[in-house]
């Protein structure tokens, strides 16, 4: 019997790291993606980056600062081997994503439906949750 009862918490503890793993992969992948994408239209000056920036204040040069840091970012967050480079990004991705939100705040600049402040600070409760997940190779 106490094999029994000791198999099935071993299955039990597989599982939970095979879903656990799955997770994070999700999320880093979604989360990956939507930084990766960002930068490049930011790095490209596409759809509305330009008028976006310049409603918000900036110079237009911020938007190739904050896109090659965004690409850089998100392929940093995926990236096996490097914890303290994972840690780094994930704290840089943060502070990007709630610095927009509040950006958006400042100037008054809510978007349709605030979509201006929920998408950012969406993709920062992505990281967290990213970072909250990440397997023990990618802990300091």
């Amino acid at each position: 019997m106490a094999k029994m009862i000791g198999a099935g918490a071993a299955a039990r503890v597989v599982t939970q790291a095979r879903g656990r793993r799955t997770a994070y992969w999700s999320v880093t992948s979604l989360l990956a993606a939507a930084v990766m994408l960002s930068g490049i239209g930011q790095l490209m000056q596409l759809g509305g980056n330009v008028e976006l920036v310049t409603k918000l204040g900036y110079p237009l040069y911020v938007m190739t600062i904050l896109g090659i840091w965004k690409v850089l970012g998100a392929i940093a967050v995926v990236v096996p081997g490097f914890p303290r480079l994972n840690e780094w990004a994930h704290a840089g991705i943060f502070f990007l994503m709630t610095g927009a939100a509040l950006s958006h705040a400042f100037a008054d600049d809510y978007g349709p439906y605030g979509f201006y402040m929920i998408l950012p600070l969406f993709y920062a409760a992505l990281n967290i949750v990213s970072w909250a997940l990440r397997p023990k190779s990618r802990i300091l």
